[in-house]
């Protein structure tokens, strides 16, 4: 029996299949060797990332339009893309206080994908537009496809779907003249050179998926008013560490000292903001209800 799908993509023809003439002996080469040459590959991606800033500062814009609205913003993908988009979204709400469902990423094969591969999900592009239909797609919302390869039909079916209700799409891919580019209002194409070992995008590619994904929330978050200065001062306490950063925070906004921080901070209920505030503006929340 014939393989018909390996027929139908020809790899070739995808950036992040080249085979890197830097490391063409890498099985060769003593640990030191491949950790230079590894390190090498990587500071290459940054200035890769940074050619793509004008369309990135485009789609960051359309998704705090998108916030201002009350529309959410969906990051969608297969493999090592779809978490990456997960771990943006589930930090979103720890660093900035958001609700859940303000930035959600979705992932071919369901959350069960993230620690273990579903074979096909990625193929099957009905898959990806029935994902965004159980979340209830309206067009206030954002559709992010992130695909190394650029092809991921998975992704191509939840941008065509996003298309069809009047969302907002962007697509982020590892490769030039991608296909997702052509399903997606803003297409962000960063054009690496060959992975240090071939074809494994979960490399340098999901490195720069990774700076990206990085500018779409935190940027777009700052324009949502949720930092003071460059401090977050709605994060969310939820751990030792955290209530701590939550203090460092007040006294670094504030010019306080420890003690007057956590007074603040726990008379504030341990609100951030509102611990500032009352330090600030000299206001004792209990002489004042």
């Amino acid at each position: 029996m014939r393989d018909t799908k390996s027929e139908e993509i020809d790899l070739s023809k995808i950036g992040t299949e080249r085979q890197n003439p830097n490391t063409m002996n890498l099985d060769k080469m003593s640990v030191g060797e491949a950790l230079v040459a590894m390190n090498k590959e990587d500071q290459k991606v940054a200035k890769s990332v940074a050619l793509e800033l004008p369309q990135i500062e485009k789609a960051v814009k359309q998704i705090v339009k998108a916030f201002k609205n009350d529309g959410r913003l969906f990051y969608i993908g297969a493999g090592t893309s779809g978490r990456l988009g997960v771990l943006d979204a589930v930090e979103c709400v720890p660093t900035f206080g958001v609700s859940p469902e303000m930035v959600q990423g979705l992932i071919a094969g369901g959350d069960k994908a993230f620690v273990k591969a579903v074979e096909g999900a990625e193929d099957s592009p009905e898959l990806g537009a029935k994902d965004l239909q159980n979340k209830g797609l309206t067009k206030n919302d954002v559709v992010v496809g992130i695909a190394a390869s650029g092809r991921t039909p998975y992704v191509v079916g939840a941008l065509d779907y996003a298309t069809e209700i009047g969302a907002k799409t962007i697509s982020v891919a590892c490769s030039k003249a991608a296909k997702i580019s052509k399903h997606s209002q803003i297409a962000i194409e960063v054009d690496l050179d060959p992975e240090f070992l071939t074809g494994s995008t979960r490399l340098k590619s999901g490195t720069a998926q990774k700076l990206i994904l990085n500018m779409f929330s935190t940027i777009s978050m700052i324009q949502m008013g949720k930092v003071y200065g460059n401090l977050m001062v709605d994060v969310q306490p939820t751990n030792a560490k955290l209530v701590e950063r939550a203090k460092r925070i007040i006294m670094l906004a504030t010019n306080c000292d420890y003690e007057t921080a956590q007074k603040a901070y726990l008379a504030a209920d341990k609100n951030v903001k509102a611990a500032i505030i009352m330090i600030l503006k000299n206001y004792d929340k209990k002489k004042n209800v």
